[in-house]
């Protein structure tokens, strides 16, 4: 399928979940560390870090440590997938197909586009409560407009969302330091702050996973921004300068989130950020709240390619224009709006509890889509399928793939913990949630295993070329 041409430099970008060809390719490697770190300067990241010691109820170096921990192994599986976008030049949610089939890739797609609206409504409560906070416009006005801000970047596309994370990168790291420095200096958190809260593994182990979740739900997202990247960037510089801006962006930004849950648990992020910053809170509230709008975008934005490779997939003839990104994009933010407000009254722990349920759904495919590109096909993949309907060469379902994420959401159950749902593992462990490590265990060996000796494994040879011209 095609759609016109290349986005100008100002201009809106036209294409949707085409494939990039190398005649329009741009950018660099550090463009990704920008646009990751920049974007992790915000609110819900904050509100990530808070988790860990108001709702987790560990101490502050406890919490940053685990956090820490959580960060560096989510992210190598995120940056792992960010990685495929230059060799492939397509969104990552279209790679799926090339794992599950065209058909059976549905049944990821569409639980990521839940969790693509899920993340803007979080986002845009949190960024509605800083811009009512410092305007005082009421929380309805305040949210839609935070939203309506994250449209704009949606219909401009790749080249805005990326020059927005640059910005942010600038204007949100220097508000971090700020705050930091204030903290520190002026000595605005209460006395018994460094005294908070007790390491049980529990809690411990619920920060780690937390933070890994925060790292591995941007797999679904990262090749999105990087399809447009030169061939040539390479494999290894697309995973450390996205690993590296994502852990950055996340850690620090959580590091604050810890000190925050531990001067005023009972505060919303707002009101907090008043507390420990009063006389630079316009700086706060600008920059980590209305910021959020960016990353917003880009939930907005991979919402929308998600969407269109739905319906792309249901109606073959159907030809997705820059404007149909749009009209989505306004669609999702309506509908995110509905839920964001719905589910506001008990914020943190809707958030905690979303988050364990995502992992559970987001590890067998991230565990399929690795383990089927490096280890299966070696990043060798007939493009032209992917945009056939009826799967080319792989497919309309692939049962292998399909049987391992089912299995893969099975073998978590015992090991979860969540208010709704505690399983009797991870009961038995005193409410340590491991579930995303049975998960990885169980299905990278499983779906290996399966494929090899699948009798319809549709291997391309290790030197085929990519069959490009067909999806241009």
């Amino acid at each position: 399928m095609t759609t016109e041409i290349r986005q100008d430099t100002l201009g809106a970008e036209t294409r949707t979940i085409d494939h990039i060809p190398e005649t329009e390719r741009h950018g660099k490697a550090r463009n990704l560390f920008t646009i990751w770190f920049g974007s992790n300067i915000m609110m819900l990241t904050i509100t990530t870090g808070v988790l860990a010691t108001a709702v987790y109820g560990l101490p502050v170096w406890a919490a940053i440590l685990a956090l820490a921990i959580g960060n560096v192994l989510g992210g190598i599986v995120m940056a792992l997938h960010a990685a495929q976008g230059p060799q492939m030049g397509i969104p990552q949610m279209l790679q799926t197909r090339a794992q599950f089939g065209s058909y059976g890739s549905l049944l990821v797609v569409v639980i990521v586009v839940g969790m693509y609206v899920a993340f803007f409504a979080s986002n845009a409560v949190l960024g509605g409560q800083a811009l009512n906070d410092l305007l005082h416009l009421g929380n309805f006005w305040s949210t839609a407009i935070v939203g309506a801000i994250s449209v704009v970047g949606v219909v401009f596309g790749y080249r805005l969302l990326h020059a927005l994370g640059t910005w942010m990168s600038v204007l949100g790291g220097l508000a971090l330091i700020a705050v930091f420095v204030y903290i520190l200096a002026g000595h605005t958190l209460p006395a018994g702050t460094s005294g908070h809260g007790a390491v049980t593994v529990a809690g411990f182990m619920s920060a780690v996973s937390v933070a890994a979740l925060w790292q591995i739900a941007y797999a679904p997202y990262v090749s999105d921004y990087t399809r447009y990247m030169p061939k040539h960037t390479g494999v290894r510089p697309a995973f450390w300068a996205t690993f590296a801006g994502c852990v950055l962006g996340s850690l620090i930004t959580m590091a604050l989130g810890t000190l925050l849950g531990a001067a005023f648990p009972k505060d919303d992020v707002a009101t907090s950020l008043i507390h420990a910053a009063p006389n630079i809170t316009w700086i706060t509230l600008l920059f980590f709240g209305v910021g959020i709008s960016v990353t917003n975008a880009m939930n907005l934005y991979c919402g929308s390619l998600a969407v269109i490779t739905i319906g792309q997939t249901l109606f073959a003839k159907w030809i997705p224009r820059a404007w149909t990104r749009g009209v989505i994009a306004v669609i999702l933010f309506l509908i995110a709006l509905v839920i964001g407000f719905l589910g506001s009254s008990n914020f943190l722990v809707n958030l905690s509890n979303f988050m364990t349920l995502l992992l559970c759904v987001l590890i067998p495919w991230t565990a399929v889509n690795l383990v089927d590109y490096y280890a299966i096909r070696h990043g060798s993949y007939d493009i032209a399928s992917l945009f056939r309907r009826d799967g080319g060469i792989y497919g309309r379902v692939n049962r292998n793939a399909v049987l391992c994420y089912v299995i893969g959401i099975l073998v978590q159950l015992p090991f979860i913990n969540t208010v709704f749902f505690e399983g009797p593992v991870a009961k038995a462990l005193n409410g340590v949630d491991i579930s995303w490590i049975v998960g990885l265990a169980v299905i990278c060996p499983l779906y290996y295993g399966l494929m090899r000796l699948s009798r319809r494994s549709a291997f391309i040879p290790a030197d085929a070329a990519l069959s490009t011209t067909g999806a241009e």
